[in-house]
C-alpha cells in the first residue's frame, strides 16, 4: 500500500471516488438520480446574460452558480433567476435549496430571496467569509 500525491486533475480518479460515495449514498438513502437544473436569461441579441445551475437530488435543489453580467446587475435578473428555477425544483418535488456563496458575493441577495445561514466559515480567504445558505420551500 502507498499514498499519492497529485497535483493534477485526473477524471477516472474523480469518477472512481464519486462512484464510491455515490454507491454509500444509495444503499442508505436509496437510488435517485441527480437531474441538473439550469435556468438562463439572453438579451435581444441571444447573448447570455445571466444564468443559474445547479442540479436537483433527494428533494434538494444544490446551486452551483448564480451569475448577472456586471451591466445587467441591480435590474431584479437574478431574482427572476431565482424564482424560475426555484418554480422548477417545486415541480420536481424539492423541499429546499441551498448553495453556498462569500461574503464579496451575494450572502445578502440570498438572505433577502428567504435563504437562511446555516453556516459561515470566517476567513475562508484571508479577508472573506463563506456562507451556507438553505431554504426551504
Amino acid at each position: 500500500m502507498n499514498f499519492e500525491i497529485l497535483n493534477d486533475e485526473n477524471a477516472l480518479i474523480l469518477e472512481t471516488l464519486i462512484s464510491g460515495v455515490r454507491k454509500h449514498n444509495e444503499s442508505t438513502l436509496g437510488y435517485e438520480k441527480k437531474q441538473p437544473l439550469s435556468v438562463i436569461y439572453r438579451d435581444e441579441d441571444n447573448n447570455l446574460i445571466g444564468g443559474i445551475t445547479g442540479f436537483t437530488i433527494y428533494k434538494h435543489f444544490l446551486i452551483n452558480v448564480l451569475w448577472v453580467d456586471e451591466k445587467e446587475r441591480n435590474k431584479g435578473i437574478a431574482r427572476k433567476l431565482i424564482e424560475h428555477s426555484e418554480i422548477e425544483a417545486k415541480m420536481r418535488g424539492c423541499i429546499a435549496a441551498q448553495v453556498d456563496t462569500l461574503s464579496i458575493q451575494a450572502p445578502n441577495f440570498y438572505q433577502k430571496m428567504g435563504f437562511e445561514i446555516k453556516g459561515k466559515i470566517p476567513g475562508f480567504t484571508e479577508s472573506h467569509d463563506r456562507y451556507f445558505l438553505m431554504k426551504k420551500y
